[in-house]
């Protein structure tokens, strides 16, 4: 789970910007630079919430309280998941002023503030663009739809006037992101699948360097889709999948609706259309009723797929979800479970990116001094390089999981 803070540009005449705290996942990401831009000038905290996991719902407090004390006489609201799943926990705590929905955040009216046509600024130089929102399936183990309620999409005319306006701030790659990303369209009219909104964005803006996709549900990813991720040079080849489980069993007892099969063979057909794809996907550790030999099937999966980017959970429950009330296991031995799926993500990744030195990377150069190539490898760029320059690097070494 990352913390982003974004700020924007504040009115001359007010003290100080707006600010909000981003946790979680990226959509969240592309909603703050949004309430940022409409709270642009305002002496306002927001916290950008998070309730995946137990773990994000302590991150939230934990965030609330510092953003307390370092801005002791701000407003301080707070949005997200968490100010609707564990919203009267939230509301009790005397750091925080008051709550808005998280279906009503975009929306300036919810912020008692003026309606402003601010720019939008990026936390990072790529453009999260949330495209999708919500989620109308029931894993036994989530709590979102609660918190993001069903699905919804934005039409493709929507997208294009987002992606232009990201575009004429001079973004240099676009990442499509939602709360069920590959679910796009399903409630538009003739239900288009994400493979047109893709392709219509690349055939709007030829201009455009770099396309990239968060988490999909490998399940859903249509034929159109498909091809343009395999075969248009454009659309970056890494493709994070919501996998969960190497386990048919846990599988079906999460309410997930594919197989191990359906994301071995979809992972081997990606390669052998597109080679250089590079593999992430979450994880989940010692759900209800996983023993060894359902451990051992996730362990393996992780050398099966190639999965170089690994989001490892340790599976905690979350109150009203069919999962907290299946036998749970001792937090030790999930503890101990997530620690090995995390040390063989992490053996498989440091194999991949051995095999990237000596190898030629377009990288597009981030704030930090560092960049990532296509595949999403991280690699550290000369002193000095501008953030948002894409250049050629051709990795000499690898150190602590950085190319250089």
């Amino acid at each position: 789970m990352g913390r982003f803070r974004v700020t924007a540009p504040a009115d001359p005449a007010a003290e100080k910007p707006a600010e909000v705290i981003s946790l979680g996942c990226r959509l969240n990401i592309s909603e703050s630079e949004r309430i940022a831009a409409m709270l642009a000038g305002e002496d306002v905290v927001v916290i950008n919430s998070c309730a995946v996991t137990s773990e994000a719902v302590r991150q939230t407090r934990q965030a609330i309280r510092r953003a307390r004390r370092a801005n002791p006489d701000a407003r301080l609201l707070v949005t997200g998941c968490a100010a609707d799943i564990e919203r009267e926990e939230i509301a009790a705590m005397p750091e925080v002023d008051g709550l808005v929905a998280n279906t009503d955040k975009l929306d300036p009216r919810s912020w008692n503030a003026p309606i402003k046509d601010a720019p939008v600024v990026p936390a990072r130089t790529r453009a999260f663009i949330g495209v999708q929102n919500g989620c109308d399936h029931a894993c036994t183990f989530c709590v979102i739809p609660q918190g993001r309620g069903t699905s919804r999409s934005l039409s493709v005319d929507e997208v294009l006037r987002v992606v232009e306006r990201h575009l004429e701030q001079g973004a240099p790659e676009v990442v499509l992101t939602g709360v069920d990303l590959t679910s796009w369209g399903q409630d538009l009219p003739g239900s288009p699948g994400l493979g047109v909104l893709v392709d219509g964005i690349l055939r709007a803006f030829p201009a455009l360097p770099r396309l990239r996709l968060s988490s999909v549900d490998g399940i859903e990813i249509d034929p159109l889709l498909f091809d343009l991720i395999t075969g248009e040079s454009r659309v970056m080849p890494h493709l994070h999948l919501s996998l969960q489980h190497g386990h048919d069993l846990i599988l079906k007892r999460m309410k997930r609706r594919h197989s191990r099969a359906d994301a071995v063979d979809l992972v081997m057909r990606l390669k052998a259309a597109r080679p250089a794809i590079s593999i992430g996907a979450d994880l989940i550790a010692g759900f209800p009723t996983e023993n060894e030999a359902h451990h051992a099937a996730n362990l393996s999966i992780i050398e099966e797929l190639g999965i170089v980017h690994g989001h490892i959970f340790p599976y905690s429950p979350r109150p009203g979800t069919p999962a907290a009330r299946m036998p749970q296991l001792g937090r030790a031995i999930i503890k101990q479970r997530a620690a090995a799926l995390r040390a063989e993500t992490s053996r498989v990744r440091q194999d991949w990116l051995k095999s990237l030195i000596g190898s030629p990377q377009e990288v597009l150069a981030e704030r930090d001094g560092t960049g990532y190539g296509p595949s999403f490898a991280r690699v550290d760029l000369p002193a000095g390089t501008a953030a948002g320059q894409i250049l050629t690097i051709t990795p000499t070494t690898l150190e602590k999981g950085l190319l250089l």
